[in-house]
């Protein structure tokens, strides 16, 4: 899982087998430890909810996405579209872009190679 954050827009990008995974009804979770500074941890799991969700604490996220919307998602694969949610953040109209895609690139070489 690979995690971009630029202002309030969050991308979160899995391969292909981070998918299945999260399909099969796993969790993909990501840690990242800044030196000797902090650690940082992300869990990325499906949910019956119709919108996604984000809870946790600064150093420790869990990322909610809702399963419907995946897995129409996986059955267009390969494609280069993702799935965009808008989180409030409770200061006004304010909003957390949450992106979620599947890296096009894994999904060629994986299909291809099946």
């Amino acid at each position: 899982m690979k995690l971009q954050i630029e202002g309030q827009s969050l991308r979160v990008r899995i391969g292909e087998a981070e998918l299945t995974q999260l399909l099969a009804g796993g969790t993909v979770e990501s840690h990242t430890r800044f030196a000797q500074a902090f650690a940082m941890g992300c869990a990325l799991r499906l949910g019956g909810s119709i919108d996604a969700g984000l809870s946790g604490r600064a150093d420790a996220w869990l990322i909610e996405l809702p399963e419907a919307a995946v897995r129409a998602h996986a059955a267009r694969l390969p494609t280069r579209e993702g799935l965009t949610f808008n989180l409030p953040t409770g200061s006004g109209d304010d909003v957390l872009e949450l992106l979620f895609d599947v890296d096009v690139r894994d999904s060629v070489r994986q299909r291809r190679s099946s």
